[in-house]
């Protein structure tokens, strides 16, 4: 049988499809970024979004591209912005959560005190509820 003649679809033809999807998936992704970074703006008016979601809608392709040469750095920046603000919000809830690892370390603290037998039993009980609490 001739591998040629069995296949109805060939290779550079599935390259093709592969290539037509991969850019249709990009272009989605394109309008997503600057829809995203348009109305998420609050330094431009509703009337300068709507012009703005008019041009990318009537001239599709044009529209995205010119958004991306204008805003494209401030678009950036903003992005950066965000990030930044969202690791800050993430520092400070670890810090706040970890604050609880301070009683662990006056425990062991505490428990090396005992061992060396600068403080009581009874007094390391006490060291502990402090802690605790």
């Amino acid at each position: 049988m001739d591998l040629a003649a069995a296949s109805d679809y060939p290779l550079l033809n599935v390259f093709w499809t592969m290539f037509i999807f991969f850019v249709w998936i990009l272009w989605f992704w394109l309008l997503f970024m600057v829809f995203g970074d348009l109305f998420g703006r609050s330094d431009i008016s509703g009337w300068g979004k709507a012009a703005w979601t008019i041009g990318v809608i009537v001239l599709p392709y044009l529209g995205v591209f010119v958004y991306l040469v204008v805003e494209g750095k401030r678009m950036a920046e903003r992005r950066g912005g965000a990030v930044r603000a969202s690791q800050q919000r993430l520092d400070d809830h670890i810090r706040s959560v970890s604050s609880d690892g301070l009683a662990a370390d006056q425990i062991a603290k505490g428990k090396q005190l005992l061992d060396s037998g600068a403080i009581s039993a009874q007094e390391f009980e006490q060291l502990k509820q402090r802690a605790l609490a």
